[in-house]
């Protein structure tokens, strides 16, 4: 079977001999040692998340967006493992294609065009190139498309099976054929239910062959593989792909055809015309991006974490983004604070309508919080810490996070409001945004603690420092209720409903405590010990409760070297990086800078963990953070109750510009070179501000 080359399969076959430009380096990162220590870089298109691996043609798993089932009989929800289509294996002359048996290995992740490519010799007797996607354009499929270039005569065999992971139960698979108008299609088939939930799953997958090169697949009833063989000659170069889809009965009533249906859809496509639309979308998506110039290692690590978010989550869908995204079970794929505070604030800038989906995410299950609330003794709407798809309280409960992490609510609504202040929607904040915002008021109403003295307590809670269980008056707790009240008194006023008294009293009176020395103290019983991650810092930034430079500086100093240096997660670091940017501190800022991403950096593509001693891929909070340090810290971007305005700030010394591009809805572009106005001591950093 002989077949033209695509100009694809040319840049996979052979895309590290190919001559590229700086600017395409910049957008590809690069593996070139199989035995060098590995953490493998997901493809996920907001749907489905596929991890590929070093090995050849390897898939580790497939992740299914927001289906649950439980990791146990009377377990909490966790999000599943999908049954895996992507499973493919080559013979050469009767001899499997392994590590053992390849040379000339190479990987690269490919961000502009969102693919996973690979090369490698097989036994001296082929060149073989392979390229992995999630298809942007359809979000529950992938692709995979096989390059062959024959060195001598070989015998060449393909084959392609399904992995159904053993969280289901009552698996079944068979190899189908059927024709559709004039063609004769060929596929696998499988079906199975969640273990201790009853979630419906299917998959199907088939081979695309260019026209007039299809054959039937032979069908192994043992090994329940389909595969095809294939003699070529010296020279000979063929191509093919693998296409598969998983769904599931969260999105479908009826998985099974439709899983079929999608596969069916991509025969008739072709590879080339699913490829154009996957990268038209692609394209569409990286018309926002962020510019670095002078530091190429953090133009692609910025790069790579907007890409992972980008690849998290997608416009229209409802859905959030979980600390791991869609790159492995992590955290259960729950959805957390790291959804508002850390990954919402890139978003709104770059992608309005991820941006939107993740709002929506939180508006849909009020009812929900409601219930949580009332449940609890308390008024209004109170959102779990761990939410799963019900939006119902999802942490294990050995965890006190569970009952006591309550900023997460105050964290909701402030995100409802910098949605309306970059939108200027009116009509959307009095339809969908101020219920929230008006129970999330109303919970923390009767959530304080009114003390003798007519100020008000928060008492016995989780803060961000989750090293602190049950404390009083923890310092963001505190802060993010106060901006959560002053915000929904706002909101009132522009949708002409009235303000309650209360929420303005309560939101003046809350309490924010400081040392004697004027550094803001974490809560009423803290003595200076080590803590998990930021919080205190998190008033400067992005609540803006501490306005100075000088003020802000003496908490950054007391608080940086009291985060745990083994266990802290990464994102920390950004909020001191945007901080000490604006405040004109260059080289503090760079410091924090790599602080927040460098010691969680994985080999070889450059993945990020959440901490410096783990290795799960890839952390979602930690790619939100290193965003922000850029956005908001070197380009000094910032929502007020304007829009978005571009404050002073500086940029490390060794950077030559950033330019952040498609910003807001008007997908402006805002630079900020080597030159700014200086800071004077003492000055208020940040004024009209959201």
């Amino acid at each position: 079977m002989k077949a033209r080359i695509s100009c694809f399969f040319l840049l996979v076959f052979f895309f590290v001999q190919m001559v590229k430009g700086e600017d395409d380096t910049l957008w590809q990162l690069h593996a070139s040692d199989i035995n060098a220590p590995y953490v493998g870089a997901p493809m996920a298109n907001g749907g489905i998340g596929i991890l590929p691996w070093k090995e050849p043609f390897s898939v580790r798993q497939v992740i299914l967006n927001h289906v649950f089932d439980t990791d146990g009989p009377q377990g909490v929800s966790r999000v599943l493992k999908g049954i895996n289509p992507f499973l493919m294996s080559m013979d050469v002359d009767g001899k499997e294609v392994n590590t053992e048996c390849i040379t000339n290995w190479k990987q690269c992740v490919d961000m502009k065009e969102a693919t996973h490519n690979s090369s490698f010799r097989a036994a001296g007797k082929v060149d073989v190139g392979y390229s992995i996607c999630a298809l942007r354009n359809m979000p529950y499929a992938g692709l995979i498309r096989v390059e062959v270039k024959a060195l001598s005569d070989v015998s060449l065999k393909v084959a392609a099976r399904m992995d159904i992971p053993q969280e289901y139960s009552q698996p079944t698979l068979r190899f189908r054929k059927m024709r559709a108008d004039d063609t004769q299609m060929y596929m696998l088939q499988s079906y199975a239910v969640s273990a201790h939930r009853q979630q419906k799953v299917s998959a199907s997958s088939a081979f695309i062959f260019n026209k007039g090169a299809a054959q039937e697949p032979l069908y192994d009833e043992v090994t329940k593989e389909m595969s095809f063989v294939l003699n070529l000659k010296k020279g000979e170069q063929i191509s093919f792909a693998l296409v598969g889809s998983v769904c599931s009965a969260r999105d479908f009533s009826d998985p099974y055809n439709e899983a079929e249906r999608q596969v069916i859809y991509a025969i008739h496509e072709g590879t080339t015309s699913l490829m154009a639309a996957h990268r038209s979308l692609w394209n569409e998506l990286w018309e926002s991006d962020i510019l670095i110039e002078g530091d190429d290692e953090a133009q692609r690590a910025v790069r790579f974490a907007l890409f992972n978010l980008y690849s998290s989550c997608r416009e229209g869908s409802g859905l959030s983004i979980s600390p791991m995204g869609l790159s492995s079970q992590g955290y259960n794929g729950h959805i957390f604070w790291d959804s508002e505070l850390w990954m919402f604030p890139p978003m709104l800038l770059l992608n309005k309508g991820i941006a939107e989906s993740m709002i929506d995410y939180r508006i849909d299950r009020l009812m929900a919080a409601r219930k949580k609330a009332m449940a609890y003794g308390f008024k209004g709407a109170m959102f779990p810490w761990e939410s799963d798809d019900y939006g119902e309280e999802s942490t294990p409960t050995f965890a006190l996070t569970g009952p006591l992490e309550h900023h997460i609510t105050a964290d909701i609504s402030i995100a409802c409001w910098n949605y309306y202040c970059l939108t200027r929607d009116g009509q959307w904040l009095r339809a969908k945004a101020f219920p929230l915002m008006k129970a999330v008021a109303d919970f923390w109403v009767s959530r304080v603690t009114r003390n003798d003295d007519g100020s008000y307590s928060i008492c016995n809670v989780v803060g961000a420092d989750e090293y602190a269980n049950g404390v009083d008056d923890n310092a963001f707790t505190n802060g993010a209720a106060i901006r959560a009240l002053e915000y929904a008194c706002e909101a009132a006023k522009i949708c002409n409903e009235p303000v309650p008294e209360i929420w303005e009293e309560v939101g003046k009176g809350i309490r924010i405590l400081r040392f004697k020395d004027g550094v803001t103290r974490e809560h009423a019983t803290y003595n200076g010990e080590m803590i998990k991650q930021a919080d205190v810092n998190l008033l400067g930034y992005p609540l803006y409760f501490v306005g100075d430079a000088e003020s802000q500086k003496k908490d950054m100093e007391y608080y940086v070297d009291k985060i745990d240096p083994q266990n802290g997660p990464a994102m920390s670091y950004s909020v001191f990086c945007v901080q000490y940017a604006r405040m004109g501190d260059a080289k503090r800022a760079y410091e924090m800078f790599c602080r927040c991403y460098q010691p969680n950096l994985r080999a070889p593509f450059g993945v990020l963990a959440e901490t410096p001693t783990s290795d799960n891929p890839y952390f979602m909070t930690g790619a939100g953070g290193l965003l922000q340090a850029v956005i908001n810290g070197f380009c000094g971007l910032q929502i007020t109750d304007g829009g978005v305005e571009q404050l002073s700030s500086v940029l490390p010394a060794h950077w030559k510009k950033v330019t952040v591009k498609g910003v807001g809805p008007e997908k402006k572009m805002y630079v900020r070179g080597r030159k700014r106005t200086g800071i004077k001591k003492g000055v208020p950093l940040y004024s009209n501000l959201c």
